[in-house]
């Protein structure tokens, strides 16, 4: 029997790290509190829980393993047994699985062995957890064909017939129950040499029960090339997925045609794990298929099969959070970049960093730090590098390091045909300038190539202040904000004045030096503007205060309603009609960024973000886009264009772009992505 399995090969054994050296792809450990020192101490290998559910709490086991998934990166399986009822093994996989399930409600399960009485889900593992059975009775079979992903068995050379008689039993119960036999995986354990006729047998992972260096060198240098070698074709790391799944897939996609290089970790959704990937940061999504990509090569396959959907929606998805939602969809393709997070340092006399679009940017700021490094990004460590970094990045070292994207200095890009290049100063230099500001139209970067600035601990404020006179406030705010030295970038929060308590503003404000004194001096001037309700003011480092962002993905819902604009100055009467925007009990959020200093300093042509005169950037977030785009057209004459990373309104390009910018742009669109592949997003393609 094949079941089509590609061949795994693993270990079970105390010597995890030997093991993962040795190119095995998983280590079996026979008991689990030391699992999460393994995780930590190794950084491919699977890990491969073998645990007595009898002598756990289910719930609990279930908390740990997901925790335990999340801390590895989706490296964990459960392989369980019992040596009590087997029915209580069965009760066991549901209740795991329940608390896997964080996108349901409290839980409730009442079963004879196991019960839960309104216990919350969750955490979420960060992959979907095969869970395995291991036993050879035939009520163990039988729920491994039921319920189970796997069954695990143990070569005995006295019984040589019994792995085929178990995989029958399986195959039975599994046809019995509506499943493929081919959804459960089957593990053998052997303690020497692989009984012939083992791939026969429809083994398609062989673990070796050793704790001998030689044995288990010998096993990875002979045994296992010789079993790949003789290995039948038509293995596939493809999942099989039940009838229920498959239900669920959305029209027009072609689920079978999914490259062999993705397959193994596309989700669907019919998958377990489709509620944690299907939002984003603000809008809930269902799309038909997600991919996820490890390389360049990969994302390469991800486009070409979304090539041949162009009916469908799009998605690329950097791992961050996203204001404008457009990386997620309804029943089209996403792209997620998420595997695509190393930080590298190129060259330390230049400060040249190569970082992939996934990572986030408190992450890159963690491992910039202990080379004295930063690189400017928004506000939030949870953005992810992709986005930012081809739409801008105004954050609270604008004012002195200029925008990310001006730190940018080369890129790796997939073009919407497939074909990787590289683009700098030199070479593809159009494409270059296009990238930074309107990146998102022209192709996946796969890579960035940044020279970081030199910088130690900042000066960092929070201050939460009396703003009963909002129009007053931010006339002050505009005053104080744009004649602070370049040191110093201040960012206001604003909400509506809620009944019964008084109105506040927040002021968030970065100063580029350690010096307290230095510190002082620059805030003084914003702690004057009126009544101080509340302060924090701390020395610290960048990359602390960029770590303000939970790990893990997100969770949206609904559709997120937000618009953008710059402004040269806060004038009376720009400050008179944004208080009357959040007295319209339209807005919920308001936001005043400081922009010129260093931003300003680059010429308006040199990149596509053209908008290099203003002072300041606006962002309002609402409950309704027609009223918001009736609130915002009535402040139009205060505006003077709009920053792509806070505007859901997706049509307006030519507030987005000067005349002779957007000219060039909507050029390099028709010569680097004819067909309009990257269309859902803020698309700059000419319609005439």
């Amino acid at each position: 029997m094949n079941y089509g399995h590609a061949l795994r090969f693993g270990a079970l054994t105390g010597r995890t790290e030997l093991v993962e050296q040795l190119g095995y792809d998983l280590a079996m450990v026979p008991e689990w509190t030391g699992l999460s020192w393994l995780a930590g101490r190794t950084g491919r290998i699977g890990l491969v829980g073998r645990l007595d559910v009898a002598e756990w709490n289910a719930a609990v086991l279930g908390r740990s393993a997901a925790g335990l998934d999340l801390l590895s990166g989706g490296r964990v399986a459960l392989t369980l047994g019992t040596s009590g009822d087997v029915a209580a093994l069965a009760e066991a996989i549901d209740v795991i699985r329940a608390i896997w399930d964080a996108s349901a409600p409290r839980l409730t399960y009442d079963g004879v062995h196991h019960r839960l009485a309104g216990a919350e889900p969750g955490p979420e593992p960060a992959h979907a957890v095969p869970v395995w059975v291991t036993g050879d009775d035939p009520t163990v079979l039988e729920l491994a064909g039921r319920q189970a992903d796997g069954w695990v068995g143990v070569h005995d050379p006295e019984r040589p017939e019994c792995p085929r008689a178990a995989n029958k039993l399986i195959d039975e119960a599994a046809m019995a129950a509506g499943r493929d036999p081919r959804e459960v995986r089957r593990v053998l354990v052997v303690t020497g040499d692989v009984p012939a006729g083992v791939l026969d047998d429809g083994f398609g992972t062989i673990v070796l029960r050793s704790d001998d260096e030689a044995v288990l060198t010998r096993f990875a240098r002979e045994t296992i090339p010789a079993l790949r070698a003789a290995a039948p074709g038509g293995l596939s790391d493809r999942p099989v997925r039940p009838a229920a799944a498959l239900a669920r897939r959305r029209t027009g996609i072609d689920y079978d045609g999914v490259p062999e290089s993705l397959a193994a970790t596309a989700v669907e959704p019919g998958d377990r794990n489709y509620g944690r990937v299907r939002s984003n940061y603000l809008r809930g999504g269902s799309p038909g298929l997600l991919l996820f990509p490890r390389d360049t090569a990969e994302v390469a396959d991800a486009l070409a099969f979304a090539r041949r959907h162009p009916a469908l929606p799009l998605g690329v998805r950097s791992g961050g959070h996203g204001v404008s939602g457009r990386s997620t969809n309804d029943g089209g393709i996403v792209i997620d970049l998420r595997h695509l997070n190393a930080v590298e340092v190129l060259d330390e006399s230049t400060r040249r960093v190569r970082i992939g679009p996934g990572a986030r940017w408190k992450e890159v700021a963690a491992a910039l730090r202990p080379h004295g490094w930063a690189l400017g990004s928004g506000d939030y460590g949870g953005v992810g590098v992709g986005g930012l970094a081809t739409a801008g990045g105004i954050g609270f070292l604008s004012r002195k390091h200029g925008l990310t994207i001006d730190h940018l200095r080369a890129v790796e890009i997939v073009l919407a045909d497939g074909s990787v290049v590289r683009a700098d100063d030199h070479e593809n230099a159009e494409l270059f300038w296009g990238v930074r500001g309107a990146g998102a139209n022209f192709g996946i970067v796969t890579s960035f190539e940044f020279e970081a600035s030199e910088v130690t601990d900042v000066g960092w404020a929070q201050l939460v202040m009396d703003a009963a006179d909002q129009a007053g406030f931010l006339r002050r705010f505009g005053e104080v904000a744009s004649t602070a030295p370049r040191d110093t970038t201040a960012f206001l929060i604003m909400g509506p004045p809620r009944r019964g308590q008084p109105a506040v503003a927040q002021i968030m404000a970065m100063v580029d030096s350690a010096d307290p004194d230095v510190i002082v001096e620059q805030l003084q001037p914003f702690a004057g503007i009126s009544g101080l309700y509340q302060q924090q003011v701390v020395v610290a480092a960048y990359a602390d205060v960029m770590a303000n962002a939970h790990d893990g993905d997100h969770h949206g819902q609904g559709e997120p309603v937000a618009r953008s604009a710059f402004v040269r100055e806060i004038t009376p009467a720009f400050a008179a009609a944004a208080a009357k925007m959040l007295a319209s009990g339209v807005v919920y959020f308001f936001q005043i960024r400081t922009v010129g200093g260093a931003v300003a300093d680059v010429p308006a042509g040199a990149t596509a973000y053209a908008h290099r005169d203003a002072g300041f950037q606006v962002t309002a977030m609402g409950i309704d886009d027609k009223r918001m785009d009736t609130l915002w057209e009535a402040s139009r004459e205060h505006f003077d264009g709009l920053y792509l990373s806070f505007e859901t309104g997706l049509g307006k390009v030519a507030d987005a772009f000067p005349p002779k910018t957007l000219d060039r742009l909507r050029a390099l669109k028709r010569r680097y992505d004819p067909a309009n592949v990257f269309r859902d997003n803020f698309n700059i393609r000419d319609e005439k």
